[in-house]
């Protein structure tokens, strides 16, 4: 069963923006809300990584590679979260994953290319 469903990937030209979501439909709330979010990413050939994370109280943590660029939020009562990526770079190309911190539950990722 498909617990996270990331959406929003694409390709763009560095410089372009991209919105990513993430859904969690069969998550209960209460679930849901317990615990931070978190978006990482791996390109081919590397680990995954985490780009950005953010807490119950909408506390957020960044990379530094991605810092002043991406903005990382939650819509509890949705039960989503969202990754505003601006000023893409060729860098940023990669599969993008969000992750459930607390029940380390995983999305099945969707594929950012970023070109020059």
């Amino acid at each position: 069963q498909v617990q996270l469903v990331e959406s929003g990937g694409g390709s763009v030209q560095a410089g372009g923006s991209l919105r990513l979501s993430c859904k969690a439909p069969r998550f209960i709330t209460s679930t849901f809300n317990n615990g931070p979010m978190g978006w990482y990413r791996q390109a081919p050939g590397n680990q995954r990584d985490l780009v950005a994370q953010i807490f119950n109280g909408g506390r957020a943590d960044y990379a530094d590679s991605v810092k002043g660029r991406f903005t990382i939020s939650r819509d509890n009562s949705r039960k989503t979260i969202y990754l505003q990526m601006n000023n893409l770079k060729p860098e940023d190309t990669a599969v993008y994953y969000c992750h459930h911190e607390k029940t380390m539950t995983w999305g099945q990722g969707t594929q950012v290319t970023v070109s020059s």
